[in-house]
Order: structure tokens, then sequence, then C-alpha cells
């Protein structure tokens, strides 16, 4: 295994066009297309770390590595999920996923030359056992949500939700409790 990815998996910062890298993004797009054109349990079985049982993504679905995340059992995902998985991401079971939502670990320097230099980081990305996210939500680098949550449509979460809350909007803010 090469520097950059051994940086990628530890979790520090990473040459982004590493060829090692590149490879193993080709990889995931590759497994990507075929999954989207089959819905093909088999492929994304080899496409991700970990997948539950029962488990429905509606194509198409992109992610960037594959190898990063887990995805527990019973777990719905709507169509367009993007998993940008540059670190790693957990989704619990019972999960429901609507269209269009993104999970993205990913992390930029400020510095505009260490991002000119291709720089980047990853930070994970935990969602808890029967989380809703609804169409459209967004969830930021180094996000937990807890479980039994449920994020209205559109929502972008920055920050940590606690279990048993419903949270709206942009920054997502709690609004009551389940």
């Amino acid at each position: 295994m090469g520097v950059q990815k051994e940086r990628m998996l530890a979790g520090e910062p990473y040459i982004a066009d590493d060829p090692e890298l590149t490879a193993d993004y080709r990889r995931a797009l590759r497994l990507c297309r075929q999954y989207n054109e089959s819905e093909d349990r088999a492929v994304l079985a080899e496409l991700l770390a970990v997948l539950g049982d029962d488990v429905d993504v509606r194509p198409p679905f992109r992610i960037e590595y594959g190898y990063q995340t887990r995805v527990g059992s019973r777990t719905f995902v709507n169509h367009d999920a993007v998993f940008l998985d540059v670190a790693r991401i957990t989704v619990g079971d019972d999960v429901q996923m609507g269209p269009h939502v993104q999970l993205l670990t990913a992390t930029h320097p400020i510095d505009p030359e260490l991002r000119r230099a291709r720089w980047e980081g990853g930070e994970p990305i935990t969602i808890g056992d029967n989380v809703w996210l609804g169409g459209g939500v967004i969830v930021c680098p180094g996000v937990t949500i807890g479980e039994n949550t449920v994020v209205g449509a559109g929502a972008v979460v920055p920050e940590d939700l606690p279990p048993n809350v419903v949270a709206v909007g942009n920054p997502a803010r709690v609004v009551k409790q389940v």
C-alpha cells in the first residue's frame, strides 16, 4: 500500500491525485456503473466494505472508494445518493435515506497553496440505527447522527445530532424530541 493511501486510511492529510487512489476510484466507478445498470447485490457487496442483509440501494448510486463504507441491515437508500468516503462512513441498521442524500467525508485546506497541491483530508460520518434522512439531506464531514433521529428534507448537517430528535434547516437544528 502506498504512502498516500495509508495517510488517507489513517485520517491524515493526503495528496488526492495519487496514482493508487486514482486506481481505487476507477475501480469504484466501474463497480458503480455495473451496479447502477444491474442492481446486482453481488456487485454492491464487492464495492462496499460491509453490506448488511436486506439492503436496498436504488440507482443511480455514486461512491468515491467503497472500501470505507459500511451499510447495516434493512437499510434503504433512494435514488441519486452520493457517498464521498475518503474517511469511513458507517450507516446503521434500519436507516432510511430519501433521494439525493449526500454523505460527504472529504475536507480541504483553507490555504490556497495546499489546495492547489491537491492536499485533502477526511473525517468519518456515522449514521445511527433507525435514522431517517429526508430527500436532499447533506451530512458534512465528521458528523454523527444518533439513533432514531429524523432529519428533514433539504437539511445541511454540519454538527452532530443526538439520538431521538427531529432536526431541520440549514444548518440543521433540533426542533423536537422523538
